[in-house]
């Protein structure tokens, strides 16, 4: 050990050289006193056992950083991270006194900085550790990781190699850690033997104007090979700034003659060797990205869309939902998606019901990763479409309707009745809303049920609960709809995870399809983004509001106890404004998405 410079430490410090001086000293684990990691030699130490420790490249590191991925500025070195009015990329929040803090997230590794950072005017910010790694990358000076051990791609593991692959990422590429031969974690740093050696410039074939550079993506802009923008932290990609032109490590490795296998169309696709705009075949969205096309099929389609499935579950439907390519357009009746209510244009690709003939855009029903399941085994029927609240049927008339059935909720056979008038001081058992059409009663007891209640599923699952699995149809509990507010101890839909529940009047309410207004002569959808006031109620800014299809804003508002104070009630998919009854007259299942007559 020898005495040297104090690093604006108010104490004489130590340096200390190797690892066994380092545990002689310390009387635990400590961190360094500015990039905040675990302390190791070669290292400063206080002289008077302060608990003062600094790496030696911690401290030598340079007030000012011209780092070769990232030549617009320089990096420069701070104590702190930058206020939360600055440009970085940060997210602010407060303390207990209402003081804004500003939680810094470094550019590189996407984690948070609360140390000293190296910052940049245009808003990147960098750990130390993270900037000077980087930088002897760029120098290809890598002493650090001479002694570190290599591993080998995992083949298998006996818990499989996609929990590794979930949490570690390599930090230039940001692929999964064991897909390829790569450093220890144990360095400090995930990353691939290969992203050690880039070439610092590239010359590649989408891009013949300039050669590529190695740096950060500090603008965050999109792969134009994959068309991907969500990837955690910046990493590195080979971009050119006069163009703003970026590609991704792996993708720009990959062979312009690559053949890719799809597990949603019969002909493998090859990659488009010219960058035009396009409208992907697959999902009906543009691309000015490189294309995938199968000559076959005349099919030209994004590259991320190779691998939509086929078949998925939604949160939004009751069936299955099969993916294809093009429509005839006499295959439908409505052309609408069932989540925006824009035209699907059937010339591309699209996810549709074959029972219901319902059609959705592929960028809607896959938008939210929480509101689908992809369905591996096709043939294996799904649990939630087979079971049915109705138990047994025991007689049906000429239409097939079921006009005597046993129910899982009553011990009692019932039966089907339209005989709305002499039951109108009645109410449903399953809504608690008044008789105005077609029901189920009970001969033996004071029990009834709206047809459309009694033909509810013992499980659903639901556009507008978070929860992954299904809700269960439950009754004989009080309960506080979580939608609406409202105390019952009607029917509910429950959930076994969290436990809340939604009653039968806002699960119908919601259920995707057009509804009625005693208040309005058109038939209203309901928009889930659409943002405006509510003429009902008159509150202003509500996310989530009926409007008429034609886009003239007359809005309606479902959500909050003011459906009870304005008199809104739900029948069989009809709203009613202040308390008027309408009956249910032409009207198809809101599933098939077809308008009121």
């Amino acid at each position: 050990m020898e005495e040297s410079n104090n690093y604006d430490h108010q104490h004489p410090l130590l340096l200390i050289l190797n690892q066994e001086q380092l545990i002689d000293y310390q009387s635990g684990v400590t961190d360094c006193s500015r990039c905040g990691e675990k302390v190791s030699a070669p290292c400063f130490c206080c002289a008077q056992h302060c608990g003062f420790y600094l790496h030696k490249v911690c401290a030598e590191a340079p007030l000012e950083l011209n780092h070769p991925f990232h030549h617009d500025h320089p990096l420069l070195l701070m104590q702190k991270p930058p206020d939360s009015d600055s440009d970085s990329d940060s997210d602010s929040d407060s303390d207990s006194d209402g003081e804004s803090i500003c939680e810094c997230i470094c550019d590189f590794c996407d984690e948070r900085c609360e140390e000293f950072i190296y910052h940049c005017c245009c808003g990147l910010d960098f750990h130390i550790k993270c900037a000077l790694f980087t930088f002897n990358i760029a120098e290809n000076n890598l002493k650090e990781l001479e002694h570190v051990t290599l591993q080998h791609p995992l083949i298998s593991t006996e818990n499989g190699t996609e929990e590794l692959e979930d949490v570690s990422k390599c930090l230039g590429c940001w692929e999964p850690l064991a897909k390829y031969t790569h450093f220890s974690p144990d360095c400090g740093f995930n990353l691939h033997e290969k992203c050690t050696k880039l070439p610092f410039k590239l010359n590649h074939v989408w891009h013949r104007k300039h050669p590529l550079v190695l740096q950060f993506n500090s603008q965050r802009l999109s792969c134009k090979i994959c068309g991907e923008t969500s990837r955690m932290g910046s990493g590195f990609v080979y971009g050119c700034s006069a163009c703003k032109f970026v590609v991704h490590i792996e993708c720009a490795s990959q062979s312009p003659l690559q053949v890719i296998k799809s597990t949603n169309h019969e002909h493998p696709f090859t990659v488009f060797l010219r960058q035009v705009p396009f409208t992907c075949d697959a999902c009906g969205t543009e691309g000015n990205h490189v294309a995938y096309t199968c000559g076959t099929c005349n099919i030209i389609i994004h590259k991320n869309c190779i691998s939509l499935p086929r078949i998925i579950k939604s949160k939004w439907h009751d069936h299955r939902l099969l993916h294809t390519y093009f429509h005839h357009i006499e295959d439908f009746r409505v052309l609408d998606c069932i989540i925006c209510h824009d035209e699907v244009n059937t010339e591309h690709g699209s996810y549709y019901c074959s029972k219901c003939t319902v059609i959705f855009h592929v960028k809607c029903v896959m938008k939210d990763k929480d509101s689908y399941e992809i369905v591996e085994n096709e043939d294996e029927e799904s649990p939630d479409e087979s079971v049915s609240s109705i138990t047994k049927v025991l007689e049906r008339n000429d239409a097939g309707e079921a006009t005597v059935i046993q129910h899982f909720k009553h011990i009692h056979y019932l039966i089907l009745s339209d005989r709305v008038g002499e039951y109108d001081d009645k109410c449903c058992d399953g809504c608690l809303l008044p008789i105005v059409a077609s029901f189920y009663y009970c001969t033996q007891c004071d029990f009834f049920l709206h047809k459309v209640c009694a033909e509810l599923p013992k499980v659903k699952h639901v556009w507008h609960h978070r929860c992954r699995p299904a809700l269960v149809l439950t009754s004989n509990e009080v309960f506080e709809c979580v939608r609406c507010l409202c105390l019952s101890n009607a029917f509910a839909y429950k959930c076994e995870e969290c436990e809340q529940c939604t009653c039968l009047r806002c699960i119908i309410a919601l259920t995707p399809g057009a509804r009625t207004c005693l208040g309005h002569k058109h038939p209203l959808l309901f928009y889930t983004e659409y943002k405006g006031r509510c003429v009902a109620c008159g509150k202003d800014d509500i996310t989530g509001l009926f409007r008429y299809i034609q886009k003239v804003i007359f809005v309606m508002y479902v959500k909050s106890v003011e459906i009870q104070i304005f008199g809104f009630t739900i029948v069989q998919y009809v709203i009613l404004l202040l308390m008027s009854i309408v009956s249910l007259v032409n009207i198809r299942s809101s599933n098939l998405g077809v308008p009121l007559k």
